[in-house]
């Protein structure tokens, strides 16, 4: 009697929150800005909360074993944690790569990671946080992706792994990195947090290297809200990943759960007493990084929307690259391989060089008219203040390791493709809340303000 009282009134609960979402949130209201990003929820990812809610369990559950499968299953991949963020699945990642239980192949500090300057600074950090060599290279203009041609010419014998963003949905040259790294034994964390559905020869990215990183975020292709989550098909590194998530701890039960093992007081680890509890055995220094099963909830709701999201995320983007394609005097439009099919975080316009006007005035013009605009993240984050006023250990192509304080104007000038996208690119919505009639005023605007200019 107990269950179905208990049933009864969870369904009441379930139906009422659909009540309340058809009457407060159900008719969509007109854009009085157009947003670069937003989150696009329905009913199901409230009734999803709310059920969770009344289990009262607070952490990760039973909604997050399920999406963790279900995530893995949409992934085609043999392993996926869920994390907080995809900044903490970034920094995770590469933890995970310097972890002893490697061996020869542990990423150790002082070792160097490829990377590029063009992107978000959570790509970058880890490298910097957990005591390793940021070396940087050039992208191209017309993807924002690194120059796979250059990464040869810059390992040294200290260079460890390839740690790259698919820029706003834009796959890179997987196939040229793919070889570079099983020639050289390079690790590949792909940093897939904005390019959640985009392919590489048939084949999902982020599950092409040896670790692929997602991000939750309210920007991004599905919400939690925060989260995130890292998926690989290498069994040693997700015992290694869930570690580092999961305060560096040695055991790999659940949460609430006690001897998975069967044999929780009969080891050795380190120089403990035989037989210590093996659920208090911390193998790595690692930290609390998991969710909450409101936001496993939400996640599971909005995984059944994927695929309808990136298929408007690509329908708006084809729209508006067909409406701007007639300005290609003035800008450059993003371009990708045949090999990919990218999945749009957004759509990124450049200026043509010894253009009549500037990136800053295009932008202002966009945002007075209610449009809005984000730059490429950081765009030359050898710029910032984070590098700027830190000293921080790097390389720049195939140079000498300096450290960022003493980079001078010279410097800069080695990444002149870097430079050219900071100052000449900038990038428009296209994610699914919005449609056609907003991709019409994007493109009216902008052939207005060029109209007026010229």
């Amino acid at each position: 009697m107990t269950n179905l009282k208990e049933k009864f009134l969870r369904n009441f609960v379930k139906a009422s929150s659909k009540l309340y979402w058809n009457l407060i949130y159900k008719n969509k209201k007109e854009f009085k800005y157009i947003p670069p990003s937003g989150k696009l929820l329905g009913c199901e990812e409230l009734e999803n909360m709310i059920d969770a809610s009344l289990d009262m369990w607070l952490t990760g559950g039973r909604f997050n074993r399920e999406f963790e499968e279900k995530f893995a299953k949409y992934m085609g991949v043999e392993h996926c944690i869920t994390v907080n963020s995809g900044s903490s699945a970034n920094f995770i990642a590469l933890s995970a790569l310097m972890s002893y239980k490697l061996q020869e192949r542990q990423i150790k500090k002082g070792d160097e990671i490829i990377t590029v300057a063009a992107g978000f600074p959570t790509t970058i950090n880890p490298i910097v946080s957990l005591g390793l060599v940021p070396v940087f290279l050039d992208c191209k203009v017309e993807t924002c992706n690194i120059d796979a041609d250059a990464i040869e010419k810059a390992i040294t014998e200290k260079t460890k792994a390839i740690m790259l963003a698919h820029t706003m949905g834009n796959v890179y040259d997987l196939g040229k990195i793919q070889e570079i790294c099983k020639k050289h034994n390079l690790w590949l964390i792909e940093d897939n947090c904005d390019a959640l559905g985009a392919k590489y020869e048939g084949k999902l990215t982020g599950t092409i290297g040896d670790i692929g990183t997602f991000s939750f975020y309210p920007a991004h292709f599905i919400t939690m809200g925060e989260g995130g989550a890292i998926v690989t098909n290498n069994t040693l590194l997700n015992k290694i990943l869930k570690s580092y998530r999961d305060w560096g701890r040695d055991c790999w039960c659940e949460t609430g759960h006690d001897n998975t093992c069967n044999c929780r007081f009969e080891q050795q680890f380190g120089k403990l007493p035989f037989g210590y509890d093996h659920k208090y055995v911390y193998s790595h220094i690692g930290y609390n990084m998991k969710i909450t099963d409101w936001q496993a909830a939400i996640g599971l709701a909005q995984l059944k929307k994927v695929d309808s999201f990136i298929k408007k995320r690509r329908e708006n983007f084809s729209y508006l690259y067909k409406k701007l394609s007639d300005l290609t005097e003035y800008i450059i439009l993003p371009s990708y391989s045949d090999k990919s099919e990218p999945s749009w975080f957004g759509f990124l316009i450049g200026l043509k060089e010894n253009c009549k006007f500037t990136k800053q005035e295009l932008v202002e013009y966009l945002e007075k008219n209610s449009i809005g605009t984000r730059q490429l993240f950081a765009g030359n984050i050898l710029r910032q203040p984070s590098f700027v006023y830190n000293d921080i250990k790097l390389r720049i192509n195939d140079g000498e390791i300096k450290s960022s304080k003493d980079l001078t104007e010279e410097d800069f000038k080695l990444l002149p493709n870097t430079e050219y996208i900071m100052n000449n690119v900038f990038w428009v919505g296209v994610y699914p809340a919005l449609s056609f009639k907003e991709m019409d005023k994007i493109s009216d605007t902008i052939h207005k303000f060029i109209s007026e200019k010229l």
